[in-house]
């Protein structure tokens, strides 16, 4: 199949442009801390690197999410690389707060940065820089430490966020 010409000035609606960026897969962290003895958390599709010197990563949060106000004012943040087995997981960390961490192992540290016990890949971050960007706020994370677990084969598969669904990938034979 094969795509005709960009014609400029289309109609970037909400709908069309979704549909445009799912075709995109995308890992997915879980982002959370111990905030006035509460656990906090939310899951970004969002995450990327972004610099070995500094360390740091980002990942985008909208503009309306009730949960960033929150977790911003803790003095660390915990993010994990979630494994293709997290899916609901996933799904739960964008529910209700009251049940997001039901069930779910988790390691706090002493300065309040919460990971997934189970995670690929977990890190200790601070907010290094906040960047406005249309409805979302880029969020840029300092790193203070990491950990990942040895390559397990599919065991240690990330959870992959493809056309609005979670989804894993296959090892090549």
């Amino acid at each position: 199949m094969r795509l005709g010409p960009l014609t400029t000035n289309q109609d970037l609606d909400p709908a069309r442009l979704r549909a445009a960026f799912g075709t995109f897969p995308s890992g997915v962290v879980a982002v959370a801390a111990e905030v006035d003895g509460q656990l906090t958390g939310l899951a970004a599709s969002s995450f990327t690197s972004v610099s070995l010197d500094p360390p740091l990563v980002s990942f985008s949060v909208a503009n309306t999410s009730k949960t960033w106000p929150d977790l911003r004012r803790a003095a660390h943040l915990g993010l994990t690389v979630l494994a293709a087995g997290h899916g609901e997981v996933c799904r739960r960390l964008a529910g209700p707060v009251a049940h997001r961490f039901d069930d779910v192992a988790v390691t706090s540290s002493e300065d309040g940065a919460v990971t997934l016990d189970e995670g690929l890949a977990r890190f200790d971050c601070t907010v290094y820089r906040e960047v406005e960007a249309g409805d979302h706020t880029i969020v840029i994370l300092r790193l203070h430490a990491v950990e990942t677990l040895p390559d397990g084969g599919d065991a240690t598969l990330p959870l992959i966020f493809h056309r609005s669904g979670f989804g894993q990938l296959s090892r090549p034979a």
